[in-house]
């Protein structure tokens, strides 16, 4: 512990006639301190109460008197007192050091809150993945020819991010874009404005297809709906060649095993409903030119539309081969009738 010295006795006051210089610098303090009274009397008046603000974000590269108080002048409002922290990052300002530099411009007796220090965030935008690979896409579709619809670009990295300030808010375009053809490589510059921010960036451009996927999982035998499909681009060297792409086609077929959700439907994968089961009792239709009859029979197997099944006509108990034609409905159609055969004559 510091010993604590002895308070030493005062000596006589000696009184001096005061100088015109003691006089003049006298009366300039008074007139200051009158100055400074005059100035906080509207405020002291309006009964305006001066609040040192919570976090704080920052929308430039200054933060201003009013950024970090609360209640302060309209005229000193704008006054910067210290320097933003870099776009899209975090920084503090220790209270003490606002409430010296708030003193510098005669504003005392600020409210802390207890607070310590103040967080200050840079607002940025951020111009991400999507926006980069979009911006890609457009280049090479512009400068190569290329189907940008059919391309889907992988970013080199880390999910890149361009940090740009809030006002520069028009379309990234990539420019001085390179393609190499056989590698597949590309990299470009994607700018903000006039160049006024910028990220160089390079990846793989990967052609890609659109492909049916299941969005929930069918038993064999279920039909597919049209809530049960959805259409991604898969990398085109990624999927096999029988891929189906176009979900219209298949609704209302029917599994033919167990398929699960999020798989890619191959053409093998479904096929149209039978129409005909086995067993079943159908309508045997025989037609030809003037004649039109229809018999009960039953079906001896299984078949969608076209397929050739066999059906037991239910009158004659003859098995006869017919063709769906519709749910129930077959068809037999005659049998072909022998030509005649021509036999030549020999020469005389």
């Amino acid at each position: 512990m510091h010993a604590l010295r002895p308070i030493r006795p005062a000596a006589p006051l000696a009184v001096t006639p005061l100088s015109r210089g003691t006089i003049g610098r006298t009366l300039f303090a008074l007139a200051a301190f009158m100055a400074m009274t005059l100035f906080a009397l509207p405020l002291m008046a309006a009964g305006t109460a001066l609040r040192l603000r919570g976090d704080v974000t920052a929308r430039g590269d200054t933060l201003s008197l009013g950024d970090l108080v609360e209640g302060v002048p309209a005229e000193l409002a704008a006054r910067p007192l210290f320097r933003a922290p870099a776009l899209g990052s975090i920084g503090t300002i220790q209270a003490r050091r606002i409430i010296e530099s708030v003193a510098a411009l005669g504003l005392t007796g600020i409210e802390t809150g207890g607070r310590v220090q103040v967080t200050v965030q840079r607002a940025a935008r951020r111009v991400g993945p999507p926006e980069i690979e979009a911006a890609l896409k457009r280049a090479l579709e512009t400068g190569y020819g290329l189907d940008a619809k059919a391309l889907s670009v992988r970013l080199d990295g880390d999910a890149p991010v361009l940090l740009a300030p809030l006002d520069l808010d028009g379309q990234a375009v990539a420019v001085d874009v390179t393609f190499d053809p056989r590698s597949r490589r590309v990299a470009g510059l994607i700018v903000l404005g006039e160049r006024q921010a910028s990220l160089r960036v390079g990846g793989v451009a990967v052609e890609t297809r659109e492909v049916a996927v299941l969005t929930r999982s069918l038993n064999r035998g279920e039909a597919v709906a049209s809530a049960d499909l959805t259409l991604e681009r898969r990398p085109r060297d990624a999927v096999p060649a029988d891929v189906q792409g176009a979900p219209s086609l298949v609704v209302g077929q029917v599994a033919q095993r167990p398929l699960s959700a999020g798989s890619v439907l191959r053409s093998g994968d479904v096929a149209p409903p039978d129409l005909v089961a086995r067993g079943d009792s159908v309508a045997i239709v025989f037609e030809t030119p003037g004649v039109s009859l229809s018999m009960r029979g039953v079906a001896n197997e299984s078949g969608r539309l076209g397929a050739s099944v066999s059906v037991t006509n239910g009158a004659s108990k003859k098995v006869l081969q017919a063709v769906v034609i519709g749910p129930g409905r077959v068809s037999v159609s005659p049998a072909p009738q022998p030509q005649p055969v021509l036999q030549a004559s020999a020469a005389p």
